[in-house]
């Protein structure tokens, strides 16, 4: 259980503990929590720059190529 983010709050034998993330009045299911949406932004850009930066030489060479040819259209189409 603790590794699925279940830890003592639920109990030595698995009771529900109502641990201190519940609703007011104790003992009822957790309580929603505000995404940090600030946080997640920038969690997903750290995440597209590890995946780019793990790219093999030929597929970011593949990529520019394929950018700079998409400018290109778009400035004849415009």
């Amino acid at each position: 259980m603790v590794e699925y983010g279940g830890g003592i709050n639920n109990g030595p034998a698995g009771q529900v503990g109502g641990g201190g993330n519940t609703v007011a009045g104790g003992g009822g299911a957790p309580a929603a929590q505000q995404p940090d949406i600030f946080d997640s932004i920038s969690n997903s850009v750290g995440n597209v720059i590890d995946q780019v930066a793990g790219l093999p030489t030929e597929t970011l060479v593949l990529g520019i190529v394929i950018f700079f040819l998409g400018l290109i259209v778009l400035k004849r189409a415009f």
